[in-house]
């Protein structure tokens, strides 16, 4: 097990905890990510099953595509995460964790679809769609 990682959302209604490895950060850059984020998400993925929730009630899940779906807090508006339909990970928000996070970048997907007022230049990996091994949806 990795050490404890915690989290919230921006007012504390949702709280997460997980001793589980966590994946290197995916930067998106997909129109649905930018249009709900007005940028591009960062995000880490865990295994559903080892992500503790606290504030399940105060979740509230959009379904964004035929496969995905986005949660956010309904009290403070926070995106904390995405869930691809059938899998047993859930992607969370990378801002979302308490710091010290330990996380590190691994590569941008859907840089085709990226906003025209910013540059990748941070030397990570770059996807026009996505990569071999990270579920997408149709954006």
């Amino acid at each position: 097990m990795s050490e404890l990682k915690v989290g919230s959302c921006g007012c504390g209604a949702v709280r997460f905890k997980t001793s589980a490895a966590l994946r290197e950060v995916i930067y998106c850059h997909c129109s649905q990510c930018r249009k709900q984020s007005g940028h591009f998400y960062a995000a880490t993925n865990v295994s559903e099953a080892e992500l503790e929730l606290e504030g399940t009630d105060s979740i509230t899940w959009y379904r964004s595509s035929d496969v995905a779906r986005r949660g956010f807090c309904r009290v403070c508006g926070s995106a904390l995460f995405w869930k691809h339909d059938g899998l047993d990970t859930i992607s969370v928000m990378a801002g979302a964790f308490d710091m010290p996070s330990g996380l590190a970048g691994g590569s941008h997907i859907f840089v085709s679809d990226k906003g025209d007022y910013y540059s990748i230049d941070d030397g990570l990996p770059q996807f026009p769609r996505s990569t071999p091994t990270v579920a997408v949806a149709d954006s």
